[in-house]
């Protein structure tokens, strides 16, 4: 397939691959042992990575949107994913666990404030932890957004997406049988908590497959990835949304907004996001005094749509300073 210029231009706009400075071992507050790693100029502007899922794990591409010369990248792997242990587990895996994690990092390498990067989910626990901690936040560049509400997970695991991606969405749902149909969701949490391993890894599959058929506006297979990776994307995600992330109430990401005065914010949205729709990053906008949205008009949900990583990549050039 030819690369259009959109694509061209993306490619472009992100900095050459690096590789990490130091990488460490953390261990972290009930049986946890976090990968972080650090990357570009070591007395750089301090940038943390939130990646996605929840359960997703970092990429080395994601290391590709900073000025090496000018920022201190720091990437984790949230609890139970990627390359930190337990893998998979969801004891001690709650969004107010990762909230900790990220100042115990921050408090290990000596960072008093901080930048946060993150997309989806990464959104989500980026807003968490500046409302928690403003005091330690820079600014903020936020995509995709995500505010860890029933509407929007019913839009995702109701039926409201699967309108737009009807074979993948029968896939996903019949798989359930139809008594369960109700709420796929904690349909799939029986199955990702099963003792049955072949049952969990299936199950991860189709949930990961799922997701992964939306994240762009090409769409996907499906099938979603094998092995590990699948398992742990699939569970720690599922878990997360069965709790609701823990949050003490369905708003309470808009309501804790104006703890954010002060700190500067972008918000980049793809049109045509299936996953994280925009009505979500409009409310937030409106929210969050001194934020600017940018809607990228030809862009999906993944950080690796055209339009989005291009905008990312000039937001962290702006915050060069």
């Amino acid at each position: 397939m030819r690369e259009s210029e959109a694509d061209i231009s993306a490619r472009r706009a992100l900095y050459p691959a690096i590789e990490p400075y130091a990488r460490l071992r953390l261990e972290a507050p009930g049986g946890h042992d976090l990968y972080v790693e650090q990357c570009g100029n070591p007395r750089g502007k301090p940038v943390v990575v939130l990646h996605g899922g929840p359960g997703g794990g970092c990429s080395p591409g994601m290391r590709r949107f900073f000025d090496p010369d000018v920022f201190r990248v720091i990437l984790f792997d949230q609890r139970g994913c990627g390359r930190s242990r337990p893998h998979s587990s969801l004891e001690n895996n709650t969004a107010w666990d990762l909230v900790a994690d990220i100042e115990l990092i921050r408090e290990k390498l000596g960072i008093d404030k901080w930048i946060l990067f993150g997309g989806s989910w990464g959104a989500t626990l980026s807003l968490l932890y500046a409302e928690t901690h403003p005091e330690r936040v820079e600014a903020m560049a936020l995509r995709g957004i995500f505010l860890m509400m029933r509407r929007e997970l019913a839009w995702f695991y109701g039926g409201g997406a699967g309108q737009f991606r009807p074979v993948e969405w029968s896939r996903f749902a019949e798989a359930i049988p139809a008594a369960e149909r109700h709420d796929l969701i904690a349909a799939y949490h029986r199955r990702l908590t099963s003792s049955d391993l072949m049952e969990q890894t299936r199950h991860a599959r189709l949930w990961a497959g799922w997701e992964a058929a939306c994240a762009t506006l090409q769409g996907g297979g499906g099938h979603g990835p094998d092995g590990a990776y699948a398992r742990a994307f699939s569970r720690i995600e599922c878990h997360y949304f069965v709790h609701q992330g823990w949050l003490e109430r369905d708003d309470q990401l808009l309501a804790d907004a104006p703890r954010l005065a002060g700190i500067p914010g972008h918000i980049v949205q793809g049109r045509y996001d299936l996953i994280c729709p925009p009505l979500s990053a409009q409310l937030l906008h409106e929210a969050w005094p001194g934020s600017q949205l940018h809607m990228i008009q030809n862009g999906g949900h993944a950080l690796s749509e055209p339009g989005i990583a291009a905008k990312l990549v000039e937001i962290m050039n702006g915050m060069r300073g």
